[in-house]
């Protein structure tokens, strides 16, 4: 991606907008005073369901996510009615091994967490995984939805288009009844890691994966479809909807982000399309987080509002389209511009969290 900074702007347009209003003002305020929140309180959750192998090896990739509930191990796929362990690994039932991801879709998409998915097992292997054998442990993607479903073959089509696999065999089917495994498979890579590790390396997963993903990565918003409206609303809370959808702007100090410290970068809310780092983050006065340059040249749309009786140059996010806020030139040095933006329209992903997440190309600009 490129890197070359946006520093030079339509200095005079940006001007006479910052010197009308700090961010984008008082004349087109939301009415709501709610603050934004980094993380919702879960009151809209989803799900996903898949299967890649080992069970006991499909909880550690996920469970590690912000955003993400839980994960749960269990049998799906099959038509036979609550199967048992010894059932299902011997081979005797039409189920597969597979994980159920209770998540918030607020905090991380189901695009990241197929991406996430294809890390993690070999998706070109229908008749099993690794030293596992048989049917019961074939990978797939188990939808619940039509839009889980495009989402799903989007993902497909990218990764195939990549070149990292020849041949793809993990099928997209429509989701069965889900039955949870007995309570020693959950979280058994916590319970017992000295004999899940050493399984985990003998099956020849570890090796696997290590050697695939050694000098390759999986963009973060690989499979990205914007959900429609109404997922939105429901998915998004009242002020980051009317914020990234109706080119809302929330209150100034009354939000999650203005002061916000933490080392990491700030993505679009509703694709996770990387934005700004905390490295180019500062404390402008003005009750919002600003920035003084996006993390790479391409990274931002821009166009112009007239909503207050002058021209500002609006900033919206490239693949969700989300209203962001504005820029201005009255920043600080090196760049002299201050992007101002909505902390209802960003979600801020903390270092620890990039790799996971498809981010790690911009850790080192941090400290």
């Amino acid at each position: 991606m490129k890197t070359t900074r946006p520093w030079r702007r339509r200095q005079a347009s940006l001007l006479i907008a910052s010197l009308t209003l700090a961010c984008s003002g008082p004349a087109d305020t939301s009415e709501s005073t709610r603050e934004s929140t980094a993380q919702s309180a879960h009151e809209n959750v989803a799900v996903a369901m898949v299967a890649g192998g080992c069970f006991w090896c499909m909880e550690p990739p996920f469970e590690k996510l912000d955003g993400v509930i839980s994960v749960v191990s269990g049998y799906t796929g099959g038509t036979e009615v609550d199967p048992s362990y010894k059932q299902v690994s011997s081979g005797n039932t039409s189920h597969t091994e597979a994980v159920q991801i209770t998540y918030d879709p607020a905090v991380i998409g189901y695009h990241q967490l197929l991406r996430v998915f294809w890390k993690s097992f070999d998706p070109t292997d229908a008749g099993g995984q690794f030293g596992d054998r048989g049917s019961q442990y074939r990978p797939a993607i188990f939808v619940y939805d039509d839009y889980q479903r495009q989402v799903a073959e989007v993902s497909l089509a990218a990764l195939k288009s990549t070149g990292v696999f020849d041949e793809i065999a993990t099928q997209i089917v429509p989701s069965a009844a889900f039955y949870p495994a007995e309570g020693y498979h959950q979280d058994y890579y916590k319970k017992n890691p000295t004999h899940y590790y050493a399984y985990r390396r003998g099956s020849g997963r570890t090796e696997f994966l290590e050697r695939t993903w050694q000098d390759v990565d999986l963009p973060p918003t690989l499979g990205f479809i914007k959900p429609a409206q109404p997922a939105l609303q429901q998915h998004l809370d009242e002020l980051q909807y009317q914020v990234t959808q109706h080119d809302g702007t929330e209150r100034p100090y009354a939000n999650s982000y203005w002061d916000h410290k933490g080392v990491g970068i700030y993505v679009d809310i509703v694709s996770g399309e990387p934005l700004f780092t905390s490295a180019d983050k500062f404390k402008s006065g003005t009750g919002w987080p600003s920035f003084t340059q996006p993390l790479a040249e391409d990274a931002l749309a821009e166009d112009t509002d007239y909503k207050i009786g002058v021209p500002r140059t609006e900033i919206r996010s490239k693949l969700a389209d989300s209203h962001l806020g504005h820029v201005f030139s009255d920043g600080p040095a090196p760049t002299g511009l201050r992007y101002c933006m909505n902390s209802a329209s960003l979600r801020f992903v903390p270092k620890k969290q990039m790799e996971p997440l498809g981010y790690g190309e911009w850790m080192a600009s941090l400290p």
